[in-house]
């Protein structure tokens, strides 16, 4: 039988109203202090492991429930997609452990809202066209034309790449034009990945609320002034999925003993200091450009970065359990939890 526990889809201060008699989809609050995680009662299931439409309806989902909630005027700091929490004593300890950063983020973003701004060709052909009929493009295609013997598939590759080449270029100048002028009334963006040769850019801004009407007038500038170039889709206010999404992470006895394995410490207790020491001896052990005719080497590289960023986190995950840390399995808590944002 499944076994169904908490699933927690952000943090908001206090315990709200709205929540009296329940919220929409089963939501309410579970509270530490002056701050409320927003569960659900839901199956514990590994979304690593889900189906791709699965997964972008529980995404929706997630998203509507924190959107709501920011829409009735709560800051609410989203968690990462799947957090999930046994019971309601494990979500107190989370709250418990993360406090401090909770808090930290809440102050940060309570009068902050994101928007995020799409970027594509209006008429992506005539734009390949415009390239194709550039002059150094149509003298490349002439000299290729006037080979006895013929064209190849690999002069038409490098026909392929000049044109994305100048795509790519023409693409930047208007990316960095958008992003300098919407910079001016933002406070951090974010820029993110190119879903097509379509899309010009895809960034996300961090924007006070009162700067909203300003943001939004610089947008329908830039729309005016590249009509009939560009089209521009603006998404907001959201919360501020990109900026400050929380993490739970929890440690368990067996990935801190291998990362111990791995950077060669015996002891059973250790300090900041120590670890950064083993992992720059075993960094400059099996760094590739040192054994450049080792195999295996950048296998064992990235397993020593791993290790040392696992004890990164193990640090601060006793700091914030308030604990010493220890290799000991016998003093090592079943489950040490850490808060932390998203990368």
């Amino acid at each position: 039988m499944a076994e169904i526990g908490k699933y927690i889809y952000g943090i908001i201060n206090s315990a709200p109203h709205f929540f009296i008699g329940g919220g929409a989809n089963g939501t309410y609050p579970i509270s530490y202090q002056d701050i409320s995680a927003v569960v659900s009662d839901s199956e514990i299931v590994d979304y690593d492991y889900i189906l791709k439409d699965t997964l972008a309806r529980l995404l929706v989902r997630h998203q509507e429930v924190i959107e709501r909630i920011m829409g009735l005027g709560y800051a609410i700091i989203p968690l990462r997609l799947g957090t999930f929490a046994l019971n309601e004593d494990e979500v107190r300890d989370i709250l418990s452990k993360g406090y401090s950063i909770i808090k930290e983020v809440l102050n940060k973003t309570f009068d902050k809202i994101e928007i995020d701004v799409a970027v594509t060709w209006s008429d992506f052909n005539y734009v390949l066209k415009e390239i194709g009929e550039e002059e150094k493009i149509k003298e490349f295609k002439q000299l290729l034309l006037n080979k006895k013997e013929g064209v190849t598939v690999d002069d038409q590759m490098k026909i392929g790449v000049m044109v994305k080449k100048t795509l790519d270029e023409k693409r930047e100048k208007y990316a960095n034009k958008i992003q300098v002028s919407l910079s001016e009334v933002s406070e951090d963006i974010r820029v993110h990945e190119l879903m097509d040769d379509k899309m010009v850019c895809n960034i996300a801004f961090l924007i006070n609320k009162t700067k909203q009407k300003d943001f939004d007038k610089k947008v329908q500038d830039l729309n005016n002034e590249f009509a009939e170039k560009l089209n521009f889709r603006c998404v907001g206010p959201l919360p501020p999925y990109s900026f400050y999404t929380l993490e739970v992470k929890k440690m368990e006895f067996e990935e801190i003993d291998w990362a111990r394995k791995k950077l060669g410490l015996l002891n059973d207790f250790t300090t900041k200091d120590e670890i950064k020491k083993a992992h720059r001896k075993q960094a400059l052990s099996f760094h590739p450009d040192k054994n450049p005719n080792t195999p295996g080497m950048e296998k064992e590289f990235d397993e020593v970065t791993k290790a040392y960023k696992i004890f990164v986190d193990y640090f601060k995950a006793c700091e914030q359990a308030g604990q010493r840390s220890s290799f000991k399995e016998e003093e090592f808590k079943k489950s040490l939890i850490l808060v932390k944002l998203r990368q």
